[in-house]
C-alpha cells in the first residue's frame, strides 16, 4: 500500500505518520509531503524520508492520500485523486458538510461507510471529541438537546499556535517582554480567549458552527440543539468540554454510567476527576463527573466533563481509523 502524507511537517502530519508507525499499517511507501518546497525530513520505521512538494506527480501512484494542510491543497488534489479510486482522509474542513460525503469517527458511525466512498474529511477535533463521549448516550436514552464550552489546547492552531504559547510561558518565566499576539486574537500565555476562529454576524464563531453543525451529521441528529462556546486556554495538546445534555427519555445515571463504560474509544471515571494534561499522547476520549442535573432518581438533564487529546484522538488517530475500518471492511487492498 503506497500512502502519501501532505502537510507531513505539521504538527497533525507529523503525528499521522507517528500514528501509522505505531499502529504497524501495512505500508510499503510512505510518501512525506508538504505543501511548498522545503529542506526536511520525516522518521518512519527507522528511515529518514526527504519531504518533497505536493504535486500531482508525486499523489499520482498513491492508494492513500491524508490531506494534514490547509483547504487549499485538499480542494487542488483530492477531486482528481479520488475520481481515479484513490482513498482520501482529509483533515481540512473543505468537505466535511458536503452531501453525500460522509463524516467518519469508526467507534461512532463506522457503519455510515460504503464499498463506493473514497473521500473520508476528518471531522473538526472538538466535534470528534464531543460525538464520541454522546454517541453512548443518545443510544442508551436519545437526546434533545447538548450545551457545550469547550477549553481548547493552543495545539489546534497548529504548530504556530503551540510555539507562540510555549514563547510567552518563557518571556513570563524569564521576566522578559511579552511576545505579543499573532496567531491568536490576544495573548494566550496566563490567559482565556473565548474566541476560536471568527466570529460572524450573529455572535458564532467558526469554531462553534463547526461543533454544532459537524456533531449533528456525526450523531445523524440533524435536529439536535446544540450550543457551543469555544474557549483557547493556555494548555499544549488536549481539549476540555463542560458539557450539559437534555436526553430524549427519562434514565438515570447508573444507567449512562454503564453505556459509557460499555463503549469503545472511550474511558469513564466514575469518581474523581481527569485533566487535559493527564491524556496527552491518548487515543480515547475520557469522561468524567457525570452527574443528573436534579436531585431526582431519574432524570432528562445531565452533565459531564470530556477530554481528549486534540493532536491524536481529535485528528490523527481518527484519520488513521478511518484507513484500518476501510481495510478491515475489505475496501482496500494492503
Amino acid at each position: 500500500m503506497d500512502v502519501a502524507v501532505v502537510g507531513a511537517t505539521g504538527a497533525v502530519g507529523e503525528t499521522i505518520v507517528r500514528v501509522l508507525e505505531e499502529r504497524n499499517l501495512p505500508i510499503a511507501t510512505l510518501r512525506p509531503l508538504a505543501s511548498r518546497s522545503q529542506h526536511a525530513a520525516v522518521r518512519f520505521r527507522g528511515e529518514s524520508l526527504p519531504v518533497r512538494e505536493a504535486c500531482e506527480q508525486e499523489l499520482h501512484d498513491a492508494d492513500v492520500v491524508f490531506f494534514a494542510s490547509g483547504e487549499d491543497a485538499s480542494e487542488l488534489y483530492a477531486p482528481a485523486l479520488v475520481e481515479r479510486g484513490a482513498f482520501v482522509i482529509d483533515n481540512s474542513s473543505a468537505f466535511r458538510l458536503r452531501h453525500g460525503v460522509p463524516l467518519i469517527i469508526p467507534d461512532v458511525n463506522g457503519d455510515a461507510v460504503t464499498a463506493r466512498d473514497r473521500l473520508f474529511p476528518v471531522a473538526n477535533c472538538t466535534a470528534i471529541i464531543l460525538a464520541t463521549a454522546l454517541r453512548p448516550i443518545r443510544d442508551a436514552a436519545g437526546l434533545t438537546s447538548v450545551t457545550v464550552a469547550t477549553y481548547q489546547a493552543a495545539s489546534g492552531a497548529g504548530r504556530a499556535g503551540l510555539q507562540e504559547l510555549e514563547a510567552q510561558e518563557r518571556a513570563s518565566l524569564d521576566e522578559l517582554a511579552e511576545p505579543p499576539a499573532r496567531v491568536f486574537p490576544r495573548v494566550l500565555g496566563r490567559n482565556v480567549i473565548p474566541q476560536v476562529g471568527e466570529i460572524d454576524s450573529s455572535g458564532w464563531s467558526t469554531e462553534e458552527r463547526k461543533v454544532r453543525d459537524e456533531t449533528r451529521k456525526l450523531l445523524g441528529l440533524p435536529e439536535l440543539t446544540v450550543n457551543a462556546t469555544a474557549v483557547r486556554v493556555p494548555v499544549r495538546t488536549a481539549h476540555g468540554e463542560a458539557v450539559t445534555f437534555e436526553t430524549r427519555d427519562t434514565t438515570t445515571r447508573p444507567r449512562l454510567a454503564g453505556a459509557l463504560g460499555a463503549t469503545s474509544g472511550v474511558t469513564f471515571h466514575d469518581g474523581g476527576i481527569v485533566t487535559p494534561r493527564e491524556v496527552e499522547g491518548s487515543d480515547v476520549v475520557h469522561v468524567a463527573r457525570l452527574r443528573a442535573q436534579d436531585a431526582s432518581e431519574a432524570s432528562r438533564s445531565f452533565a459531564m466533563w470530556v477530554v481528549g487529546d486534540q493532536l491524536r484522538t481529535g485528528a490523527a488517530t481518527t484519520a488513521v481509523q478511518i484507513l484500518e475500518l476501510l481495510l478491515a471492511k475489505g475496501y482496500l487492498a494492503a
